[in-house]
């Protein structure tokens, strides 16, 4: 059974920032998770890709985060960890992040985790 397992959201002001973690496991394909990324809803808004990044390294940011956010994985122990630094974090990323994985048998989600960017 795949588990998504997501950590480190919360209050930040303006300006500062956050680390978001997911820690993927359960895949049953050979190679793992193939793709890997983060999501964001906000209140009243679709969600909408923040990042992603392939089993071969190649990663792909929304334009709205690009030079503020860093994605990155480790895979250790049939284990995939998902990052998601970010900085320079603004009131418009306020939101709840969701961990995404996929692999050949489908694609899967964590639960969310709650980002709220506010003075």
């Amino acid at each position: 059974q795949v588990q998504l397992v997501e950590s480190g959201g919360g209050l930040v002001q303006p300006g500062g920032s956050l680390r978001l973690s997911c820690t993927g496991s359960g895949s049953r394909s050979m190679f793992g998770f193939n793709r890997m990324g983060w999501h964001r809803q906000a209140p009243g808004k679709q969600r909408e890709l923040v990042a992603v990044i392939s089993g071969v390294g190649s990663i792909n940011y929304a334009d709205s985060v690009k030079g503020r956010f860093a994605i990155s994985r480790d895979n250790a122990n049939a284990k995939s960890t998902l990052y998601l630094q970010m900085n320079s974090l603004k009131p418009e990323d306020t939101a709840v992040y969701y961990c995404y994985a996929r692999d050949s048998y489908g694609d899967y989600w964590g639960q969310g985790t709650q980002v709220t960017v506010s003075s």
